[in-house]
C-alpha cells in the first residue's frame, strides 16, 4: 500500500514520515510537499517525493495518484477559508486520483463556542468528511508541548507564566507522541476507516501553577504564575505576527476548553505518553 502525506516538511510531518518508514517500511511511503528541494532528506530515506500545492488541484491530483491512504496535515495559515478552500480542493484532488482513505490530523480546539481563530476549521473539516463517502478517521492534538522548550528562557527572564487562562488547565502532547500516534492510525486499517476520532493528550492536564513549578524544577529557576489579559498576551505576541491567534486560543484555555485528556493515545499505541516532566528535563539545557 501507498501513503501519501502532506506538509512531509514541517516539524510535525518530518517525523510522521520517519515513523511510517519504521513501520511500513520507506517503499510505501510518499511524501507531498509545497518545496521538494526542502525534501533532501525525506529523499535520502528512501521516500518517494512529489510536488503539491493545496491551491492546485491539478498538482495535488498528480501527486496523490497511486495513494491507498492520504494523512492530511493542514498548513499553517490562520485564513479559515484558505484553509477551507485547501481542504475543499484536496477532497477533489482525491476523487479525481481515486483515493478513497483519509487520515485528517486536527485539533482539539473545535467546539461550537470556541473563540480560537481557527476552530470553524477544525469543527467544519469533520462534518465534511461524514458526507464525503470517504473512508476516515480524525485524529486531534492537544497544545503541543515543543514549544515551551524555546519559550524557557524567556519564562526565566519573566519569571513567570503569562498565558490568560486563569485557573483553568491545558492540555499538552508532544510532536514525536503524536507522530507516533498518527502512524499508528494510519497504517492499521481496524484503527481508522469508520469515521474514528481521536483525540492525543498526556495523561495529566496542568494549571498554569502546577506547569510552573515542574519548569521551576527543571530549570532550577524560579517561574511562577502572573496571568495577562488577553488584548495584552496578543499585544505582547503581536511583532510574531500570531499574537491575536494565539490569545483566542488562550481565551479558549480561559473558558475550560481546552484541558481535555484521554486515553487515545495509549490506545493507539500501546503505551503511555511521555509526561511534560519528563520531555522538559530531556529537552531544556541549561
Amino acid at each position: 500500500m501507498k501513503y501519501t502525506i502532506t506538509g512531509a516538511t514541517g516539524h510535525l510531518g518530518k517525523i510522521v514520515v520517519q515513523n511510517m518508514i519504521n513501520l511500513i517500511g520507506s517503499e510505501n511511503v510518499r511524501a507531498a510537499v509545497h518545496t521538494p528541494a526542502k525534501a533532501a532528506q525525506l529523499t535520502k530515506l528512501g521516500v518517494e517525493v512529489v510536488k503539491t500545492d493545496y491551491l492546485d488541484i491539478a498538482t495535488m491530483t498528480t501527486s496523490f495518484e497511486g495513494t491507498d491512504v492520504l494523512i492530511y496535515i493542514p498548513s499553517k495559515t490562520y485564513n479559515v477559508l484558505q484553509r477551507v478552500t485547501e481542504f475543499e480542493n484536496t477532497l477533489i484532488a482525491m476523487k479525481q486520483a481515486n483515493v478513497t482513505e483519509i487520515v485528517f490530523v486536527s485539533f482539539f480546539a473545535d467546539q461550537e463556542n470556541n473563540p480560537f481563530t481557527m476552530s470553524a476549521y477544525y469543527g467544519y473539516v469533520p462534518r465534511r468528511l461524514a458526507g464525503s463517502g470517504l473512508k476516515y478517521a480524525v485524529i486531534k492534538n492537544s497544545l503541543y508541548a515543543d514549544p515551551l522548550i524555546p519559550y524557557l528562557p524567556e519564562l526565566i527572564e519573566r519569571k513567570h507564566l503569562i498565558y490568560p487562562v486563569g485557573d483553568e488547565k491545558l492540555s499538552f502532547i508532544t510532536q514525536k507522541d503524536s507522530a507516533e500516534a498518527i502512524a499508528n492510525l494510519a497504517s492499521k486499517a481496524e484503527l481508522r476507516n469508520h469515521g474514528q476520532v481521536y483525540t492525543l493528550t498526556q495523561v495529566k492536564a496542568y494549571k498554569m501553577t502546577e506547569l510552573g513549578k515542574i519548569m521551576s524544577k527543571v530549570t532550577d529557576e524560579k517561574i511562577g504564575y502572573a496571568p495577562v489579559s488577553v488584548t495584552e498576551f496578543a499585544d505582547i505576541y503581536a511583532s510574531e505576527g500570531d499574537g491575536t491567534e494565539l490569545g483566542s486560543m488562550y481565551q479558549a484555555g480561559a473558558m475550560g476548553l481546552m484541558d481535555l485528556t484521554t486515553a487515545d493515545f495509549k490506545k493507539l499505541t500501546g503505551h503511555d505518553p511521555e509526561t511534560m516532566t519528563d520531555f522538559l528535563s530531556k529537552n531544556y539545557q541549561k
